[in-house]
């Protein structure tokens, strides 16, 4: 790593220049516009998210042991402290695998952004102008920073959203805050200290819960390491890329820190978003897609199907081929187990996830005849693009096949604003009523004109139910 090393430190502190610098004027429209789209999106998921197991654990126990703030919480009507709060929020926004994916990256920024956004916010009493700043600022930073580490970190079994999320938090919070050049610079020195998470998850004997919380505790080391930088608290100016900086230990081999400033103020990362449609991992949803569209508009049964052909990456062939799934984040990151889903059921329902439908014995039966394949197409455009090539072959003898790049929902393939529009409010159905998910819908379209962002977090605060989570939940 010694050319990394002899490289000047001014890659990252000239992108923390520019987002500071970033004005109402600077900034395209399309950018502020994606910007409210991802952050309703990101609530979205979130209000799901409050009300599986692992987001009812996490906002219990945060509650229960940590102190009161102005902070929302996802959900409930409960406020926290900022860093709590962030910590509540991220893991509820990624707790289904439904939470945005910047494309090439690799990486889940809102559920990283928007709760250290929105915490630093409510602590700050910011506009809603900032708000917006920041997260735009965040999405740009956790972007660029997993290109410029490059692929080995991913390789090696890091995820990489909790490796660089703590950064893209901290100057997510550090911009809606207002924190200066030197204030930001120390957080960011602190965040990378942070810097942490392995893809176990992943390894094929039971995910449990800890990737939910990657992002949260990411949103929450972001919101943190501002607090204490502004409290004199300093860190390394030089911990991104400098010498046994992020990049250089993360990296390897692969790190190029040019990439943190690459074509900056001209290519945005909100351009390369990916909404995602199904409730599971990213590589897989050209895959789904493919199979649901080769079965037609009526579910499958199992004997109408005697095989089953996927191509895909290497990646996704090496790690991603359990047959027998035995939790819910398994089946999110099992091919086999998704197309059995995409042939008989609906594989949009998040309900085709849980314990009882992976029970049932017709996904056991289908998702034992997957069998994957490297395909060289999919291999050659990994990992900007997630393509596959899949082969249906029924019991009748038919052969049905059909290969694609991307998936809908991509930047390739965008969603509608109708079909962003019926997942917010489809989601966010979870936590709270239809009036109030309307209201957010206009509220956050005003965002860049609100004075404070008082309107959007009275409507988060009007649970369903009006139950808090308690200790025992």
């Amino acid at each position: 790593m010694e050319n990394l090393a002899n490289q000047s430190s001014r890659h990252a502190e000239r992108f923390v220049e520019f987002v500071l610098s970033m004005g109402r004027d600077e900034i395209p429209q399309r950018v502020i516009q994606q910007a409210k789209a991802c952050i309703l999106d990101s609530i979205a998921c979130g209000l799901f998210g409050s009300r599986q197991p692992w987001g009812e654990i996490m906002a219990s126990n945060t509650v229960a042991e940590s102190a009161e703030g102005p902070c929302t919480v996802l959900g409930y009507p409960n406020t926290l402290a900022a860093a709590p709060a962030a910590l509540v929020n991220g893991t509820a926004i990624h707790g289904y695998e439904l939470d945005d994916l910047i494309v090439g990256a690799v990486v889940h920024p809102g559920a990283v952004i928007l709760p250290a956004a929105l915490a630093a916010c409510e602590l700050s009493n910011a506009s809603g102008l900032k708000l917006l700043l920041g997260v735009i600022a965040g999405y740009e930073a956790m972007a660029r920073l997993s290109l410029a580490l490059g692929a080995e970190p991913s390789q090696r079994g890091f995820h990489v959203t909790a490796v660089v999320g703590p950064i893209g938090a901290t100057i997510a919070a550090g911009v809606t805050m207002g924190l200066a050049k030197d204030d930001l610079l120390a957080a960011v020195g602190l965040a990378c200290s942070a810097s942490s998470g392995i893809k176990s998850f992943a390894g094929g004997s039971g995910g449990g819960m800890v990737k939910r919380m990657h992002a949260g505790r990411s949103a929450e080391a972001g919101v943190r390491m501002c607090q204490l930088a502004v409290r004199g608290f300093s860190g390394p100016r030089a911990a991104i890329d400098g010498r046994f900086g992020l990049l250089e230990v993360f990296g390897g081999k692969t790190a190029n820190a040019e990439r943190l400033c690459e074509r900056l103020g001209d290519h945005w990362a909100t351009d390369d978003i990916w909404v995602k449609l199904y409730p599971m991992c990213g590589g897989i949803h050209t895959a789904a897609q493919l199979l649901e569209q080769l079965r037609g508009d009526v579910p499958l049964r199992a004997r109408d199907i005697a095989a089953v052909r996927v191509g895909v990456s290497k990646f996704a062939a090496k790690n991603n081929g359990d047959p027998a799934p035995v939790d819910t984040m398994g089946a999110q990151y099992s091919i086999p187990y998704c197309a059995a889903v995409a042939l008989l059921a609906d594989p949009k329902d998040p309900a085709m996830f849980s314990d009882s439908a992976m029970a049932r014995p017709e996904f056991r039966e289908v998702a034992s005849r997957v069998a994957l394949f490297v395909d060289d197409k999919a291999e050659s455009v990994y990992p900007n693009q997630l393509g596959a090539r899949v082969e249906l072959h029924l019991t009748g003898g038919e052969i049905r096949t059909s290969v694609a790049l991307d998936a809908h929902g991509t930047p390739a393939d965008p969603c509608s604003d109708a079909e962003r529009r019926e997942r917010f409010l489809k989601l966010g159905s979870a936590a709270l009523p239809p009036a109030t998910l309307k209201r957010l819908l206009d509220v956050i379209q005003r965002l860049d004109a609100l004075p404070a962002i008082g309107l959007v977090t009275d409507a988060l605060r009007e649970s369903a139910d009006g139950v808090a989570p308690t200790s025992g939940a």
